[in-house]
Formats: C-alpha cells, sequence, structure tokens
C-alpha cells in the first residue's frame, strides 16, 4: 500500500454540529500513523487544509478545537499526531523522517473525496513551520503555506531555547556545531529556491518560544528569491495570541489562502 492510504478511520465526537471528525491511521513509509480528519458536513467540494502542529510527543499535541476552528472556515482539515505519537509507529525526530508523515498526509487531502486537489493548503505552528515548508518544498502543487509562530532554522533553535538543547541533542544526535549538515537538513532555508507556493508569515515580536529572527530569515531569503511572501507582524504579541485576535487572525488566514489560485491555473493562464 502507498503512502497515504487509509488503514482505520474512526468515529471520533466533535464538538461542532458542522462538522465531521475521526480518528485516522494512515501509511507513511511503511508505518502506521494516527492524526484526526475534520471534515465539513454539508455535501460540496472543499479546499484541503493540511494542520502541522508544533512541539514534540505531549508538548503540542493536536488540539481538537483548533482543528474545527478550521475546518469550520470551510476546508477539510488533515492534522497529523507525527510518527510515535498517540498510538503512532516509529519514532518522532523533529523534522528529520517525521517529515514524511506531513508528506504523506497531503496525499490522504489529495485522494479524499470532498477535497479539490488543486487547492491543498499547508499550516504550520512553531515547530511546525518548519514541517510546512518542508512539505510544500517537496510538494510544489501545494496552493500555500502559512507559518504561524514558525520555525525556520533549526541551528538557531538551539542557540535560543536553552530548555531545548537536551532534547535536540538527544533526537539529532548532537549540536549544530558537531553535526551541522543533520541541522542543515532540518532547516528549509537551505532549500527556499525550490518553494513554489505563495506564503504568509505570520509572527508575534514578543514570542520567545520562538524569536521573530526566525521570521526575518525566512522572509528575507524568500524575497531575495523573488518568491510570493506577505507577513503580519504583531508588535504586542508573543507566541500565542489572545483568543479573540485569534480568531480574528484564523478568519484572516483563511480568507488569504481560499484567494490563492491554484498552480495549475496560473500555469494555464
Amino acid at each position: 500500500m502507498v503512502d497515504g492510504t487509509i488503514i482505520e478511520k474512526q468515529k471520533f465526537p466533535s464538538p461542532s454540529p458542522k462538522i465531521n471528525l475521526y480518528l485516522i491511521t494512515y501509511l507513511s513509509k511503511g508505518l502506521k500513523i494516527k492524526g484526526y480528519l475534520a471534515e465539513p458536513k454539508e455535501e460540496g467540494v472543499y479546499d484541503g487544509f493540511l494542520y502541522l502542529r508544533g512541539g514534540i510527543k505531549n508538548v503540542g499535541k493536536v488540539r481538537i478545537g483548533r482543528i474545527i476552528q478550521f475546518a469550520s472556515e470551510g476546508f477539510v482539515v488533515m492534522a497529523p499526531f507525527y510518527r510515535g505519537n498517540q498510538g503512532g509507529e516509529g519514532n518522532e525526530d523533529f523534522a528529520g523522517h517525521d517529515r514524511y508523515d506531513a508528506f504523506s498526509a497531503v496525499k490522504v487531502l489529495e485522494e479524499h473525496e470532498k477535497v479539490n486537489p488543486t487547492r491543498i493548503h499547508v499550516f504550520g505552528f512553531s515547530r511546525g513551520g518548519v514541517m510546512a515548508l518542508l512539505t510544500a518544498i517537496h510538494h510544489p502543487q501545494i496552493c500555500s503555506i502559512v507559518s504561524w509562530g514558525g520555525v525556520s532554522d533549526l541551528s538557531l533553535t538551539y542557540v535560543e531555547r536553552n530548555d531545548l538543547r537536551r532534547m535536540l541533542k538527544r533526537v539529532i544526535g548532537g549540536t549544530p556545531t558537531k553535526y551541522p549538515e543533520r541541522y542543515k537538513w532540518r532547516t528549509p532555508l537551505y532549500e527556499i529556491e525550490k518553494l513554489e507556493a505563495p506564503l504568509l508569515i505570520i509572527h508575534g515580536e514578543k514570542d520567545e518560544n520562538v524569536s521573530v529572527e526566525h521570521a526575518y530569515r525566512l522572509e528575507k531569503r524568500v524575497r531575495e528569491l523573488g518568491k510570493q511572501v506577505e507577513s503580519w507582524y504583531f508588535p504586542q504579541y508573543d507566541h500565542y495570541f489572545p483568543p479573540h485576535e485569534n480568531r480574528e487572525t484564523v478568519r484572516r488566514l483563511t480568507e488569504w489562502m481560499k484567494t490563492r489560485e491554484p498552480k495549475t491555473q496560473k500555469l494555464e493562464g
């Protein structure tokens, strides 16, 4: 069976009467990966939305309320837990081989009967930012990409986050000085010339979990290459926005996604 094949799909209690929620198991490089799939109940064809979580293991787990929020904006949402999490096989390795779990999740959306396969968007929060960029680089057909409070440089994360160094050394095998190539492989800035999808960067300038420097480096590199990029910086916010501003930003970013043209249309035009 190929990557992205769903091998199990269980109905899960949904907090919204308009959205069906499922716990699914799908294949990625021969491993059984778990994730949530949320879809509007109403018949129709929707844009696909790949939600890439932050954190690692039990930190930053996919929150049902969050994916229902995005599905309620008119998307079929796929949110992988990444390998080794919540009953999935394998071991999470922080933008290493677990990137394939995101790549395979694109296939889950492309095969979904309610999804327009030319309109799949990728959203990454925090560590998910790096996953989103790697996914859009690997899948040039992606319609748009949003990085919110997103990591763009793994070596910078090591430098900035004393509290994560032990985890990074354990997962990656050592420091950026000892294994620069391992950190470089996990840092999409080095491959950003392959990015085809329009990019939206959202970042709170007071963010201490993922400094705004990640956003600045990403934007600078993308602009140097003449790629499509838009940035929304919030000087007053940190990694987590207040509820009202959060909802408003979700509304704005989903509107932004819906106005992006699929790559196929651009080629024809």
